[in-house]
């Protein structure tokens, strides 16, 4: 049995990951913070509560377990957050992860699994997008995820720390049998956004913008569930542990769903009235974001098995019943 060591596992992709790992017999040691993530989620796995940029409780935690591979999720993710406070987010993502890299060097641990985000990618130059376009973060967030993505490709010619990027589009849905979702303070996502307005916690649901180039005038995103997001993230490790090259992956259905089609079907699968009331463009919003998942089929031999409507009925069973969260 294979030991691997998730970093950011109490939060909601890492508690995802952590759940597929116990499931397919790995033993999960979880390092989280807990400043945004839930121990409650980290169900099964062995939690150690601590910094990634305190170097002693790394060293710690690569004593007291034998690690054989690293999956990083830890991360602030706020887009408008990290405009306000950039530092704030060099500090912790791009901090967490060098400090990482290094306890990963001191102790001979070579493979890592890293969470990146399509930010990386900024205004798209065409639809779908593929990992060879080019990389123009719009924000902090998106900066610190590529600044990350470049020092792994350096450590790996430094140090032979092996590394698979994983830049993913719309995250949803929720792990129906472990009873793990989304439950995140502030909560800045689209679909829980409109389960909490079905739910009555929210009076409507605002749609940024209808004048958009698209169909309905509303803006395209590519959802994937986060359960196929986490056999991503296995396929992944699994890849580097048979030997294979370093390299960057996208994550996403290939498919665009606009922010009307995403509450009628919410509306479908609810039964409630969800009401929306449109609000002027945010600054920043593209108009259309697809993933190409080509590559990643090609290489991992991943391909997302779970499509919009069990999405949404996933996450609207977490939300209905956990309506406060955790």
């Amino acid at each position: 049995m294979k030991t691997i060591l998730v970093a950011g596992g109490a939060g909601y992709i890492g508690s995802h990951m952590v759940a597929l790992l116990l499931e397919r017999g790995y033993e999960v040691v979880v390092a989280d913070n807990l400043s945004t993530g839930h121990w409650q989620a980290a169900k099964g796995a062995k939690l150690r509560v601590g910094d990634l940029r305190d170097s002693a409780f790394l060293d710690r935690l690569f004593t007291e377990f034998k690690i054989d591979g690293v999956i990083n999720f830890a991360a602030f993710s706020l887009v408008g957050e990290s405009v306000k406070n950039p530092l704030k987010y060099y500090d912790n993502n791009v901090g967490g992860s060098i400090s990482m890299l290094k306890a990963m060097d001191r102790h001979g641990v070579d493979k890592i699994v890293f969470s990146s985000t399509a930010a990386v990618y900024g205004e798209p130059e065409k639809q779908p997008i593929e990992e060879t376009d080019r990389t123009e973060p719009t924000n902090p967030y998106g900066e610190t995820k590529l600044a990350i993505e470049k020092m792994l490709k350096w450590s790996d010619g430094a140090y032979d720390i092996r590394y698979v990027a994983l830049r993913y589009f719309n995250a949803a849905g929720s792990n129906t049998e472990v009873g793990i979702g989304e439950d995140h303070s502030p909560e800045s996502h689209l679909i829980p956004l409109v389960l909490k307005t079905a739910l009555g916690q929210r009076s409507h649901i605002g749609i940024f913008g209808d004048d958009y180039p698209t169909p309905d005038g509303t803006c395209v995103r590519d959802y994937i569930h986060v359960r196929d997001l986490a056999e991503a993230h296995l396929l992944a490790l699994e890849y580097l542990d048979k030997g294979g090259k370093s390299d960057a992956f996208n994550l996403g259905s290939g498919d665009g769903y606009s922010v009307k089609e995403i509450i009628d079907t919410a509306r479908k699968i609810t039964g409630k009235e969800i009401p929306a009331i449109v609000e002027p463009r945010r600054d920043g919003d593209p108009s259309v974001l697809i993933a190409s998942n080509k590559k990643a089929g090609e290489i991992l031999g991943w391909k997302p098995l779970r499509g919009l409507q069990t999405i949404i009925a996933d996450a609207w069973n977490w939300h209905s019943n956990h309506p406060n969260g955790y």
